[in-house]
């Protein structure tokens, strides 16, 4: 797209550059600029006017150029400073020894402009981004389209995202990309050996289901994805306190980030064969909720004793892991909304992986520092699988201690995968608590871009 006259340009500016003010602009401009004491700190924004009073140019601070904190999506707070109107990246140059740098400013950008709107009346209008030259504009669409469809997806309050409207966005998603759908619902779940699945999900009136679509050719190598769908929980039984409730519409937070990495790689037309899995149900508390001490049977045939029934995404995502295992694809991916213990070790922004495929640790790592997706690998620690065990099923579905929670879920879902050779867990938690660049408060997408990277220049031979 090329330039448009109205256009303004955008410039990048380090604080310890020689020069603060662009060659390019006008006295004036310098004057201006000197005169509002811009230096170009981290997201520090300096709008220039021209004659007529309408904004000339726009500077942009980086901070230092060898700062610790600085990030390329840094331009993702543009959007969010900028008046409405049309923009372009002034001096690209700069990115000319790094066009991914570029890609990710640009990214940023676009991700940055994402606003949860559906229930406002007056939507506010956005500045928009004319393309920089070199940019693959269908490639920064794709991913962040990705990763907004999973911010809506959280977003969207429990009363109005159920396992209903869950099983119709998925529908949506399967016939825009022509896959194929099989839905499992209720008692239904029990017939074909979910009893997990149903349990959970019994107690509310909105059914429980599984969720399964096959996407690409059956001959290409099969990539499989499970997301925990726990439309709202309220703790079942052991039930949350109010304060830990408020945010459960997240809980499906895995189902949502993992159809965002689908939509990627069906829009891509990646070459695998894709499948998805989503367990999706209300945690609710009845007269026929299961309860704390309840033995439940499995889809892999393992009894498992109830030691909290606020741990039930482990149970659902346990049924379905089984389910995908049994056909052995050569990468399956699970993602979760699954530990507060992941939280206290590594906070909101950081998610923990988990997985025995060192090789598949190392290329996750690298496509996460690659795209500023961050992520973090931790141990499965056999030594702590003991602390799962029974007096009186095959395993407990709780550790004995509070110690190392989200490693021994990790260690408990591990328990379901026997053939697949590469697994990998992520306990995510799908929010970010306050606005970053590129991310504004609400539901977020997490790890999906670095995967969908990973799967990308794994199975995709004409990328270079």
């Amino acid at each position: 797209m090329p330039i448009k006259p109205d256009s303004c340009p955008v410039y990048f500016i380090n604080s310890d550059s020689e020069a603060l003010v662009p060659k390019a602009l006008s006295a004036q401009a310098t004057q201006w600029i000197e005169a509002t004491g811009f230096a170009a700190k981290e997201g520090e924004v300096c709008l220039v006017p021209g004659p007529s009073g309408a904004c000339e140019a726009v500077l942009f601070g980086l901070g230092k150029k060898d700062s610790k904190t600085a990030s390329p999506l840094l331009p993702g707070l543009l959007p969010v400073k900028l008046p409405a109107g049309r923009y372009h990246f002034a001096d690209t140059d700069r990115f000319v020894e790094d066009p991914q740098a570029l890609f990710l400013a640009t990214l940023a950008w676009h991700l940055g402009c994402y606003r949860f709107d559906r229930y406002k009346e007056n939507a506010k209008e956005m500045p928009q981004l004319d393309w920089p030259e070199g940019v693959d504009n269908d490639e920064v669409l794709r991913q962040a389209k990705g990763c907004n469809l999973a911010r809506d997806l959280i977003n969207v309050p429990s009363n109005d995202m159920g396992p209903d409207e869950l099983e119709a966005v998925t529908r949506g998603l399967v016939d825009t990309h022509g896959a194929k759908l099989e839905v499992t619902t209720g008692d239904a779940l029990l017939e074909k050996n979910f009893p997990m699945i149903h349990a959970v999900g019994r107690a509310s009136p909105r059914a429980p289901r599984l969720l399964d679509f096959i996407w690409g050719k059956e001959s290409d190598p099969k990539v499989t994805l499970v997301g925990k769908g726990v439309c709202f929980d309220t703790g079942g039984l052991n039930i949350k306190p109010g304060n830990s409730m408020a945010l459960m519409k997240k809980d499906m937070g895995g189902a949502a980030n993992v159809l965002g990495l689908a939509s990627m790689i069906m829009s891509a037309k990646l070459p695998v064969r894709l499948r998805v899995l989503i367990p999706a149900v209300e945690n609710s508390i009845a007269g026929d909720a299961f309860r704390p001490g309840d033995v439940l049977q499995s889809h892999k045939g393992l009894t498992v004793e109830i030691g909290n029934t606020d741990a039930e995404g482990r149970l659902i995502l346990a049924d379905a892991l089984s389910l995908a295992d049994d056909e052995e694809p050569e990468m399956l991916i699970d993602m979760a909304t699954l530990t507060g213990a992941a939280r206290v070790a590594l906070g909101p922004d950081l998610p923990p992986f988990y997985s025995d495929d060192s090789e598949l640790v190392h290329a996750i790592a690298s496509e996460s520092h690659r795209q500023w997706d961050p992520l973090w690998n931790m141990p499965l620690w056999n030594a702590y699988d003991a602390k799962l065990s029974s007096d009186i099923a095959d395993v407990n579905h709780i550790s004995s201690d509070g110690f190392a929670g989200s490693i021994t879920a990790a260690l408990f879902l591990r328990r379901f995968v026997a053939k697949t050779k590469s697994w990998v867990h992520f306990d995510i938690f799908g929010w970010a608590p306050a606005a970053q660049a590129a991310r504004p408060k609400g539901g977020e997408a997490q790890g999906i871009r670095a995967l969908y990277n990973l799967i990308r220049n794994r199975y995709d031979v004409s990328w270079s």
